[in-house]
C-alpha cells in the first residue's frame, strides 16, 4: 500500500518540483508556471535552447498530461524524454535566471540568504557571513555556480562537490547585486578587517615578495 501511494505522489509531482529537489539543485527556487507561460518572459530563449518547444512542454508537464490521456494505448517514449531532459534543465535554468530579477524572486532569495540556506563565507574575518549563489557569466556552459560573500565581496567555490554540475548562468551575474541594492539591510556593516601578515610582530612590507597586495582596495569605505 505504501509503494502504491508513493508512486501516486511521484506521478502527481510537477517537473519543476522534481527538478528542484534533485541532489545538488537545492540552490534553485521553484519558478511559478504563470511566469513561464508568459511568452514575454521567454523572449530570445528559443534561439538558444535546442528542442525548445519539447523542453518547454516537459517543464510545464504538457507532454505528461498528453501521455496520461493516452494511457493504455502505448508506452511513453522514454528515449525521447532522455534526449529532451538536459535541454529542459538548460531552459529552466535560463528562465530561473530571469525570474530571480523579479520582485518576488528577489524577495525569496533575500529570505533564504538571511536564513543562511546557502552556507557561510569561509573567510575568518567575515564572521560566518551568509553567502549567496551567483554566476560569473550569463551564458550557459562556461562555469559552475559560485558563492558570493557581501562582506569581503569575493567569490568562492561551493564546499560541496555536488554543485560542480550546477551552471552559474542559471543564476547569472546580476540578481545577487541587485538584491543587495533592494535589501541593503542585509549587507554587513563591518567588512573592513583584513589580515596582516607579520614576522616577530612586525608587518611585512608590501614590496616584499611575501608581502600583502592591494590592501587598500578592501579598506575602502
Amino acid at each position: 500500500e505504501y509503494d502504491s501511494q508513493s508512486s501516486v505522489n511521484t506521478s502527481l509531482q510537477s517537473w519543476i518540483s522534481w527538478f528542484c529537489t534533485l541532489p545538488g539543485n537545492e540552490f534553485y527556487v521553484e519558478v511559478p508556471e504563470e511566469f513561464i507561460e508568459d511568452d514575454f518572459n521567454l523572449t530570445g530563449l528559443s534561439s538558444v535552447v535546442p528542442y525548445y518547444n519539447e523542453a518547454l512542454e516537459m517543464i510545464l508537464d504538457i507532454e505528461t498530461e498528453e501521455k496520461d490521456s493516452q494511457q493504455g494505448q502505448e508506452d511513453p517514449d522514454e528515449e525521447k524524454d532522455l534526449t529532451i531532459e538536459p535541454y529542459a534543465a538548460m531552459l529552466y535554468g535560463l528562465i530561473h535566471q530571469r525570474y530571480l530579477l523579479t520582485r518576488h524572486g528577489q524577495r525569496i532569495m533575500a529570505q533564504r540568504f538571511a536564513e543562511e540556506q546557502f552556507g557561510t563565507c569561509p573567510r575568518v574575518f567575515c564572521d560566518n557571513c551568509p553567502v549567496i549563489p551567483c554566476g560569473r557569466y550569463d551564458q550557459v556552459g562556461k562555469e559552475s555556480v559560485r558563492l558570493y560573500c557581501p562582506s569581503c565581496m569575493d567569490l568562492y567555490h561551493s564546499p560541496n562537490d555536488i554543485h560542480v554540475g550546477v551552471d552559474g548562468a542559471h543564476f547569472g551575474t546580476t540578481y545577487a547585486h541587485l538584491m543587495f541594492q533592494a535589501f541593503s539591510e542585509l549587507i554587513p556593516i563591518d567588512h573592513t578587517r583584513i589580515y596582516e601578515p607579520r614576522i616577530f610582530g612586525f608587518r611585512i612590507n608590501e614590496r616584499s615578495p611575501s608581502g600583502p597586495r592591494m590592501q587598500w582596495l578592501r579598506m575602502r569605505p
